[in-house]
């Protein structure tokens, strides 16, 4: 383990140290202004943040995406503050006012760090651990990205090469998505990777003492991360030169991530607050506030108090920034010039266009052929991998159950690894059984930009994933998750892996497209809407969960219809409908064998597929009501899980053939039979609404 460096190439004048200050004032009298919040660790990070954001990171406040520019991400986002006040001194458009205005309505400045609403935020953070992940994933994208443009550029030569740095706290690394994440990382070899640790042993109930005794630093080694120490300058304050020169250090390690742990004290240097839990999560108080700006030399009658100097002093960082990009953008060039061809991949990929002629190589699937919907998804993945080598993804150690695997002969792994398909720039992730830093590593390499991700594991653990899927609704992000064995259907394993409430439960989220195809062709188009609906405006991008079948299911003519997420899949015979059955996935089958019931019986049926219902709510009041025609009160849906999404669909005379209960282990023909999933319980629902319906 690297011990503190004996020497600096740093320079550090009394301003930098007035704009630290000024930073921790900043972020006591925002949170004093509000009446809560987090000062303590702005105030002790403040070094930490100004070193990168002022002596290291390679970015520009002009263009704060600028595609050459080293990532920042704050995962211990209940620091905002931590941000904000770099963002505001910096000039990325954070102005005085809006840190007087810190989480209050209409604010660019909320509570935790929100992507897209605040210029220069890189990601969302606030649920601990998830920037952790996000960083992971985004050192994973940077690498990817390299091999699709420059593959050939020794290390630290291409235009693509950058960092990734994240400051994490205790919270953070006590939470298991962290652990996950950071295994993968380290088995990665990510050194574009650097994580600096707030090691201040607070948290909300007091000391760390609390709940955690282990080494962190040796955890992290164990990992396979390069590690150091920082040691505070005598008085407790973070040392600024000792912290730039492990940086440096771990910029040169480009074969292991970087773990830099930063012993600090919290709320440094209020004289009463400092080191207490009450610092974490509450105002210091006024007569604190007001010690604490003595103890730095500021006026404890001013508020926000910057001066001129100052501000003078950081936004210069503007000028630099603009040399640094003006620098990349000569390598740029060079790399254009020397490689025509990947650069207008290059071009064509960052603006989110789709190669020509990528929708013919989609399959279609013969009509009458049993096919599972997690095969018919593995089809297309690799129909559609060979024309488009941005999209890349994997699988939580279930690839060849999730039919994920885009390309055998490629796994994305460093180069050292002894399985014959590693390759630093592979189509394939292995991302290990770690569901939730899965989808929160997906959400960072999306936020990276320039490829298109996807990742798989069985629905029922999409618990695992479910706060990381939240913040890509959140956070509008265009991943895409293969969630498959989407029912009782997947048979002999059991309640434990039989999915029930998960459809609605994720049909809750706000932003998040459940698409569940009843066939391998509703699957393929399902696919190519999901791609054509990729966009890096922020604002109309949205991700998707497939969820798929283990089992076999008859396959339909394409339509293209399923696009719209609710179609007419089979018409009433014999005039006007009398009853219209609505399925989704493996029960779309089962609706129609009870149409067929239903005609011969003579009562005119339709059948109704709706792979999204999200597809379907987007669509026109008169597209809506062609399908689901208000006149028709006799409705059934049926889906084998909680019946929770359906009841807006099929009214007060409506019938629900759902699953209100846990599985069980046994054959899945033989479950679906037990728990009414047939056509003759779907047509004597039909029956009973149609009843209803006449009453």
């Amino acid at each position: 383990m690297s011990t503190k460096p004996t020497t600096t190439d740093l320079e550090w004048t009394e301003l930098d140290q007035r704009a630290v200050d000024t930073a921790r004032v900043l972020a006591a009298d925002a949170v004093q202004k509000v009446g809560n919040g987090h000062p303590g660790t702005a105030m002790s990070l403040a070094p930490a943040a100004y070193t990168l954001f002022q002596k290291v990171m390679r970015h520009d406040p002009a263009d704060a995406d600028w595609v050459g520019r080293d990532r920042f991400v704050l995962s211990a986002g209940h620091s905002s503050l931590t941000l904000y006040t770099q963002l505001y001194l910096a000039g990325f458009g954070l102005e005085l006012d809006d840190l007087k205005a810190f989480r209050t309505w209409g604010s660019k400045t909320p509570g935790h760090p929100e992507y897209g609403h605040t210029t220069g935020v890189e990601t969302t953070t606030g649920p601990l651990g998830q920037g952790v992940a996000n960083a992971v994933g985004m050192a994973m994208a940077s690498r990817y990205e390299r091999g699709l443009f420059d593959p050939d550029a020794a290390q630290g030569e291409s235009p693509f090469d950058h960092f990734i740095f994240a400051i994490a706290g205790d919270g953070c690394l006590q939470e298991g998505i962290s652990a996950e994440a950071s295994s993968l990382a380290g088995h990665q070899k990510l050194g574009n990777l650097i994580l600096l640790w707030d090691d201040n042993h607070i948290s909300i109930e007091g000391d760390t003492e609390t709940a955690v005794s282990e080494d962190t630093v040796k955890r992290y080694e164990a990992y396979g991360w390069h590690v150091q120490r920082v040691a505070p300058k005598p008085d407790g304050d973070l040392d600024p030169h000792a912290l730039y020169n492990a940086i440096e250090a771990a910029k040169k390690v480009t074969d292991k991530p970087s773990f830099i742990a930063m012993r600090s004290i919290i709320a440094w240097p209020a004289p009463n607050a400092q080191n207490t839990e009450a610092a974490h999560g509450s105002a210091l108080g006024e007569d604190e506030v007001a010690a604490t700006k003595r103890v730095l030399g500021f006026d404890p009658e001013k508020s926000f108090e910057v001066s001129d100097e100052v501000i003078r002093h950081t936004r210069a960082l503007g000028d630099r920034g603009r040399e640094a990009k003006a620098e990349w953008e000569k390598g740029f060039a060079a790399w254009r010039t020397a490689n025509p061809e990947r650069a207008a991949e290059y071009d064509r990929i960052a603006a989110s266009e789709l190669p020509a002629g990528w929708e013919e190589k989609l399959p279609v699937f013969e009509a009458g052929k049993g096919v599972a919907t997690r095969a018919a998804s593995g089809k297309v993945l690799q129909a559609l991998g060979a024309v488009i080598p941005e999209l890349w993804g994997g699988s939580a150690d279930l690839a060849g159950s999730n039919n994920t695997t885009i390309d055998k002969n490629s796994s994305f792994l460093p180069a050292d690894n002894p399985l014959p398909e590693a390759d630093p720039y592979g189509r394939t992730i292995h991302f290990g059984i770690r569901e939730h830093s899965m989808a929160a590593e997906m959400n960072g390499i999306a936020l990276h930009g320039n490829t298109r991700i996807y990742g798989g594991t069985f629905l029922v653990f999409s618990d695992y994933m479910r706060n990381a899927v939240r913040l890509s609704a959140l956070m509008h992000l265009p991943v895409t998750y293969v969630w498959t064995h989407d029912s009782i259907g997947l048979g002999e394993d059991g309640p434990t892996h039989q999915p029930i409430e998960h459809l609605a439960s994720l049909r809750a989220i706000p932003g998040l497209n459940v698409v569940r195809p009843a066939d391998a062709n509703e699957t393929a188009i399902a696919w190519r809407e999901i791609l054509r609906r990729y966009t890096k405006v922020f604002g109309k991008g949205a991700p998707h969960g497939l969820a798929l079948t283990r089992q076999g299911v008859p396959t339909y003519e394409f339509n293209e219809d399923a696009a719209k997420g609710g179609y007419v899949l089979f018409e009433a015979e014999g005039g006007t409908p009398e009853v219209i059955l609505i399925g989704t996935g493996s029960e779309v089958h089962v609706a129609v064998e009870a149409r067929e019931q239903l005609q011969a019986a003579g009562i005119p049926t339709r059948v109704v597929s709706m792979p999204s219902v999200e597809w379907f709510e987007e669509q026109d009041q008169g597209y809506r009501d062609s399908v689901l025609p208000p006149s028709v009160k006799a409705r059934v849906a049926v889906e084998a899980g909680i019946g929770l999404t359906w009841h807006r669909f099929v009214g007060d005379a409506g019938r629900i053939v759902s699953l209100e209960h846990f599985g069980a282990s046994a054959d899945g023909k033989v479950l679906f039979r037990e728990f009414g999933f047939t056509a003759e319980n779907v047509a004597g629902a039909a029956r009973e609404s149609i009843a209803a319906a006449q009453r």
